[in-house]
């Protein structure tokens, strides 16, 4: 191919002279501008053909440069020209419109019926009630705060999941949290601290992770000094601790270099530029005991306020032997965040991502049935995390185990996210999660909180509706009863839900 490269260059500078000459355009700048045109190419060919980098751009000079650009936009090309409304990946088209629409506050009517395969397994869809009611809550709230609790939190049935500033924009941060604000809903911090941007009267979840920014010393320890101060602010209503998320469970979260600038890296307490990667567990805590008891000192140091942890579930005898040491302490967490694998992260190894991990589903699930065993449930609340974007699926996790949703990507849509899936490379071309001024510029504040706060809105009226589909007048009447899976005319038992539908006919 080099050869073939050569010799066509060869030809073309041939055949621009011999044009040149035959319509006597020598006097003319366009065939100079050719010849210059053609030297500049033939300077990349031959750049390409003695590199020892990429073996395309050394077998094919010039033309391999096509397979990187093809390469950069694939995901625009199977987005918009190669995937139907059902079928992208993590998040179909006919989802993301959805989000937009509400986020927008305009018609999110669908036409013509369904276009999702309902004869597949694992359909699954909620049993409505001949008898629907209007509820009477329009908003509907869940209160948050065990019996050692002195500022019980009420929460809205759906929020805004952990995303740090850093991870997101500036821009992005500070609209997310005005949105919540206008609201009435929580903003959590992730794991990269309370920031400025934080601080624009939502109100805020503050998570704290392994690498405890926003409180830890020099040596990258818990500072229960820095952690007392901040946690006594007015906005913050709650404390998280990370053990796991389901992105990237057993792996620290990753802040990229090329997004660690000098604004970041003072928030967090690291230096400027470097890439930083959370330790994969806690050095304040090794074992259920200790994680019971961090949860009290934490507690107690925010002066009452709600406290709970974050996990995936992964081996499930240490989630049951968690339980077992509240039970032995009788010292419980306020509330319990579960994460499915299938969460969202802007950077994880693919393996975590991908193989590691428990599903959301199974996993509520497995907690709500083993706080049960434990006489635990009417103590912890269970917050979902995992995809929630649609009214339904806020409403299925309800159902099988959850009190409330968190989602992340779903705000994120609502903030102009177009899943471009470059939020670890600080190109986001909506400005969402990248640091570089030039993008995050062109996401307006106050028109992208407007559309969080619709969002929100919207997506929790449509809850309400569903509610009153099924019969119910509050998200806590919800059980799996209420669920039906698209094998279940078919099976005697239903893999998740043992009261089937025929079940019942043969009863």
């Amino acid at each position: 191919m080099r050869k073939l490269f050569f010799g066509t260059m060869f030809l073309f500078v041939l055949a621009t002279i011999f044009l040149m000459w035959y319509f006597e355009i020598m006097g003319f700048n366009l065939g100079y501008f050719v010849l210059f045109l053609l030297g500049v190419l033939f300077l990349v060919g031959v750049r390409d053909s003695i590199q020892k980098k990429h073996s395309i751009l050394r077998n094919f000079p010039l033309v391999g440069h096509f397979r990187y650009l093809l390469e950069a936009i694939s995901p625009e090309i199977q987005q918009y020209f190669i995937e139907s409304n059902t079928d992208g990946r993590p998040f179909n088209r006919n989802t993301r419109a959805l989000a937009y629409r509400r986020a927008k506050g305009v018609n999110d009517t669908h036409p013509f019926g369904t276009q999702t395969d309902i004869g597949e397994p694992d359909y699954m869809a909620l049993r409505h009630s001949i008898y629907a009611v209007v509820p009477e809550e329009r908003d509907p709230r869940v209160l948050i705060g065990g019996k050692d609790c002195k500022k019980p939190y009420s929460a809205s049935i759906y929020n805004i999941s952990a995303m740090s500033f850093g991870s997101l924009s500036a821009n992005a941060v500070k609209a997310l949290n005005k949105g919540a604000a206008k609201g009435g809903f929580y903003h959590n911090t992730g794991e990269g601290a309370i920031s400025t941007y934080h601080r624009n009267g939502g109100d805020l979840v503050w998570q704290i992770g392994t690498a405890y920014f926003g409180c830890r010393d020099e040596q990258g320890n818990f500072d229960e000094n820095l952690f007392q101060e901040k946690s006594n602010w007015e906005e913050v209503k709650m404390i998280e601790i990370k053990l796991s998320q389901g992105a990237k469970p057993g792996h620290g979260g990753v802040l990229p270099g090329i997004k660690n600038t000098a604004e970041i890296a003072a928030i967090r307490g690291v230096k400027q530029g470097e890439t930083i990667i959370s330790p994969p567990s806690h050095k304040a805590f090794q074992d259920e005991n200790g994680l019971i008891d961090f949860v009290a000192k934490l507690r107690d140091l925010s002066g009452g306020k709600p406290v709970g942890f974050k996990m995936c579930i992964g081996r499930t005898e240490e989630f049951i032997a968690i339980c077992e040491a509240m039970v032995r302490k009788q010292t419980f967490p306020d509330f319990i965040t579960i994460d499915g694998a299938e969460g969202g992260t802007g950077a994880a190894p693919l393996e975590f991502s991908d193989s590691v991990g428990i599903p959301l589903e199974p996993a509520l699930i497995f907690v709500r049935s083993t706080l049960e065993k434990y006489n635990l449930r009417d103590q912890i609340k269970v917050i979902a995390s995992g995809k929630a974007i649609s009214a339904f699926s806020i409403v299925k996790n309800i159902a099988i185990g959850a009190d409330i949703c968190n989602a992340a990507r779903g705000f994120m849509f609502s903030l102009g996210c177009i899943q471009a899936l470059r939020c670890n490379s600080n190109d986001c071309p909506a400005g969402v999660a990248t640091q570089k001024r030039g993008l995050q510029n062109g996401l307006v504040v106050t028109d992208k909180a407007e559309r969080v706060y619709n969002y929100h809105k919207n997506t929790v009226h449509a809850v309400v509706e569903l509610l009153g589909a099924s019969g119910h007048q509050h998200p806590s009447e919800l059980t799996a009863k209420d669920l039906v899976r698209g094998d279940e005319m078919l099976a005697l038992s239903n893999r998740y839900f043992p009261d089937s539908v025929i079940s019942q006919v043969s009863n």
